[in-house]
């Protein structure tokens, strides 16, 4: 059995995903293709030598619709004989396309392969695919098929976590990811999107607020107790009978901000690396996609964690770097109790509560951040992971290539 090793890493900035955001003007499908040029101009790659592309993308219509990998295989000029294809597994989808795609080259199946994500909600908002998990009523009342901040604040209600907690998270995120942009974290892999006839460019990510202040997040109102109030809490406590009433705790500063984005990691064999001239950088050592009840919805990215580190014998304490993507305070604070991963380990430059959740991308860049971070830090191993909606979850474990 071969070992799937990560070569090479790239991402746009995580743009505002509003019609004032830089990256409005920008299509999926061209962050996509801008990542391609920028892939085999960093790494000199032959494209004809890539087995496959895998997309995560989690609304996939318009915009992104009609598997828009392999629509950016062909725009960016690669091979006729790369295919692509996309995949959704809600916010794990771009972990889960690095998770089976690595899976593929164990197996065999692939030796040189791209595997990441792309999401625009600034131009094709969540919810817009209209699928029955979240619009038809009859689906919505059989299995609770609750808002992801419902599902936030039932969390935080069942964990006891106060919303000073809860504040104090975000500030934290918050200040993590406007120290890191400002120091240059980043810079080694993030590809600056040039303006262009139809808009601005972007070369930082866009959402960063670096003079958030706790006194601030105090003053914000909760924004789902008037979802709540209009029904969501009903069917919640409907479907899951562990609460009386949900407590509304969570706000826009710490709940995920919406981004644009997308990412690409190149994937192979160790002989696939060799004769492409490159040095791996990270081994894949496994991946777990779990699921949960889709009421509480927001647990799975944790038990992925938790599986994928038994599944290798490890234990908490050996993992060096958790990249958690943050799906509201509450989750982020669980996961950090139950796993002792303190400020330190867990998301030590930030997360998407600061920087943006870009769906189908997000995953992706966990997974590259991660190996980035184990390497300024000299770590060995590390853990990108996603909750999803529907009780969705996918976690990678991944290996730092030493000399």
């Amino acid at each position: 059995m071969s070992e799937a090793f990560v070569l090479d890493y790239v991402r746009t900035p995580r743009g505002k995903a509003s019609s004032r955001g830089s990256l409005y003007s920008h299509s999926p499908i061209d962050l996509v293709v801008h990542l391609q040029h920028a892939l085999v101009e960093r790494t000199g790659l032959d494209v004809e030598t890539i087995d496959d592309v895998i997309l995560g993308c989690a609304t996939q219509v318009d915009d992104q619709g009609a598997n828009i990998a392999r629509a950016a295989v062909l725009l960016a000029g690669w091979d006729d004989t790369v295919p692509g294809a996309t995949i959704n597994r809600f916010c794990a989808s771009g972990v889960d396309a690095v998770g089976q795609v690595a899976a593929r080259i164990r197996g065999g199946d692939l030796r040189l392969a791209v595997a990441g994500g792309v999401e625009s909600l600034s131009r094709v908002p969540m919810f817009a695919d209209r699928g029955p998990f979240f619009t038809d009523p009859e689906t919505v009342r059989t299995i609770g098929s609750v808002h992801m901040g419902i599902a936030a604040d039932l969390n935080a209600t069942l964990e006891g976590f106060t919303r000073q907690q809860l504040d104090s998270y975000g500030l934290e995120t918050q200040l993590k990811a406007a120290k890191a942009r400002a120091d240059g974290v980043f810079d080694r892999s993030l590809i600056p999107v040039l303006a262009d006839d139809s808009g601005p460019g972007l070369d930082h990510d866009e959402l960063v607020r670096a003079g958030t202040t706790l006194e601030g997040l105090a003053q914000l109102p909760p924004v789902f107790a008037q979802l709540g109030a209009d029904g969501e809490d009903a069917i919640a406590l409907g479907a899951y009978h562990g609460v009386e009433a949900i407590e509304h705790l969570h706000t826009v500063g710490t709940s995920p901000a919406m981004a644009d984005a997308s990412a690409l990691l190149l994937l192979g064999t160790a002989e696939a690396a060799q004769r492409a001239g490159l040095a791996p950088r990270a081994r894949i050592v496994g991946s777990a996609a779990t699921s949960v009840n889709p009421v509480v919805m927001l647990t799975a990215g944790q038990t992925a964690v938790e599986q994928v580190i038994a599944r290798a014998g490890l234990t908490p304490a050996d993992i060096d770097v958790f990249e958690f993507a943050e799906a509201f305070s509450a989750l982020c604070l669980r996961f950090r109790r139950d796993l002792d991963a303190g400020p330190d380990r867990m998301n030590p430059n930030g997360g998407t509560m600061a920087m943006g959740h870009a769906f189908g991308a997000t995953g992706a860049i966990l997974v590259g951040s991660c190996i980035e971070e184990l390497e300024r830090r000299d770590g060995r191993y590390g853990i990108a992971a996603v909750s999803g909606a529907a009780g969705l979850g996918v976690a990678v474990l991944v290996e730092r290539i030493t000399a």
